[in-house]
């Protein structure tokens, strides 16, 4: 699913126009994106969280010179589904 379909639904459903919809949903991602960016986690109830993880200091490889490198720590953006969400996907997705 896109962008796209997710706009399309969410106008089918509420009736709203699609630009309506478009501003709406990009707002919303905005916003989540500028709150992780500012280290805020972001709660949505019965859907899960979009929270700042982070990763720490490790040392890597870069195997075509064959050398070491440290890869700093560094903070990413991760997503933990709310446990209804979990069951609710468990037991309505079918395996293809």
């Amino acid at each position: 699913m896109t962008k796209a379909d997710i706009v399309a639904n969410i106008a089918e459903d509420t009736g709203l126009e699609r630009v309506e919809v478009l501003k709406a949903v990009e707002s919303f991602m905005n916003s989540v994106k500028s709150s992780l960016a500012n280290g805020d986690n972001v709660y949505l109830r019965g859907f899960g969280s979009f929270i700042v993880k982070e990763r720490a200091e490790k040392t890597g490889r870069n195997i075509s010179k064959n050398t070491s490198i440290i890869i700093p720590a560094h903070n990413v953006p991760a997503f933990k589904p709310a446990k209804t969400f979990v069951e609710e996907v468990k037991t309505k997705v079918e395996v293809k």
